[in-house]
């Protein structure tokens, strides 16, 4: 069992739900960010179903082994979010969970909420805490590893949403013995942060893909030439779309592999994609690859795409060297390679599938750090 005390960490403190809280509770629980990505909070959200947390759901929570605290302002006392533990169960393991207020957001609140709650239940005698967020939570996945927790995968359709489907959530853990050190993330999120950063050279913009984005996405995946460039040489389905999309800000957190919209800057319209994928951090290597809808070809963006992001990736990342490879019969992609740098370095013979079970060559080209 716990200790139901106080919890002290720099401008906040930990400490039980008090009746007064009830309103707070129930401004914070009515914002829609939380209503999407914990459903097992109702919505709408009224102040009855707040009172029944603070004075039922609360103290239940502890006489069961586990512990539930408002996150509050140390000087003012407002109360900012809430974080709670799971009770251990019996190999010392311990779930954390956390929400905070609208207007408490951006400032390393949950950040330091977990992290001390995390010393404090270690202090106690916890010897794991997992944490599971949404995958397209990344706002939550960055304070997990900001926090000392690790990416140990993809739990799929571990979480029932509120219309009875099924998503997945992205699975951290810290043990007692960690460091308890913020972990870096292997890729870093473009200016501006994930999902709003991008790059621009004022007539393209790349930003990361988003589910909002499947739609276009899959139009332009599905146009023919596109279709015959990609490995292996298939359509991409609506669903397969949609799980790109909404996967590709948690697989940039993850390191595996970024994944942008190249937009035409003044309008926003998504023109194609651009990849940096078969990311090797021991070789220091990576592979871009891209794609443009016929619409707005002609006009040097997948040149201007592909400078960008090899330039930022040059400049924020470990990376020496990124490759491509090209069908030897496609000069556009030659050209474009070319004005962007690329030299050519060598044909694979076979090296990818082709139609119908065939082989093709790949003609690879190489661009390496000034």
């Amino acid at each position: 069992m716990f200790p139901r005390e106080v919890v002290s960490a720099g401008p906040i403190v930990l400490r039980l739900p008090a009746e007064g809280d009830a309103d707070a509770v129930t401004r914070a629980c009515s914002d829609p960010e939380i209503a999407r990505f914990i459903p097992l909070i109702p919505s709408p959200y009224t102040r009855s179903e707040a009172l029944e947390w603070i004075t039922v759901v609360t103290p239940d929570a502890w006489k069961a082994g586990g512990a539930h605290f408002v996150i509050a302002d140390r000087t003012t006392g407002e109360m900012l979010g809430a974080i709670g533990l799971r009770p251990p169960n019996r190999y010392g393991d311990g779930e954390v969970g956390y929400w905070l207020a609208p207007r408490a957001r951006g400032r390393g609140v949950a950040t330091t909420a977990l992290r001390a709650l995390a010393g404090w239940a270690f202090a106690h005698g916890l010897a794991r805490m997992t944490l599971r967020a949404e995958v397209e939570n990344i706002a939550s996945q960055s304070v997990a590893r900001r926090g000392g927790f690790a990416l140990e995968g993809v739990q799929r359709g571990a979480q029932a949403g509120r219309d009875g489907s099924r998503t997945d959530l992205a699975a951290f853990a810290r043990l007692a013995t960690d460091s308890g050190e913020p972990i870096t993330p292997p890729l870093p999120f473009l200016p501006g942060g994930h999902p709003g950063g991008a790059l621009t050279d004022g007539v393209v913009r790349l930003t990361p893909l988003t589910a909002a984005d499947a739609d276009a996405w899959h139009t332009l995946t599905n146009v023919p030439d596109v279709v015959r460039h990609r490995v292996p040489p298939r359509p991409i389905t609506w669903t397969e779309a949609r799980e790109r999309c909404r996967y590709a800000g948690h697989r940039w957190f993850a390191g595996q592999r970024a994944d942008l919209a190249i937009r035409d800057a003044e309008t926003g319209a998504l023109a194609g994609d651009i990849q940096l994928a078969g990311i090797i951090p021991p070789l220091g290597q990576a592979m871009v690859g891209y794609s443009l809808h016929p619409g707005f070809r002609g006009r040097g963006l997948v040149t201007r795409a592909v400078n960008l992001l090899v330039e930022w990736a040059f400049a924020n990342t470990s990376l020496g060297r990124i490759v491509a490879g090209t069908d030897p019969a496609n000069t556009a992609s030659h050209r474009v390679l070319e004005r962007a740098g690329f030299t050519r370095e060598h044909l694979a013979k076979g090296l990818l599938p082709g139609p119908d079970g065939t082989r093709v060559d790949d003609l690879q080209w190489v661009r390496l750090r000034p």
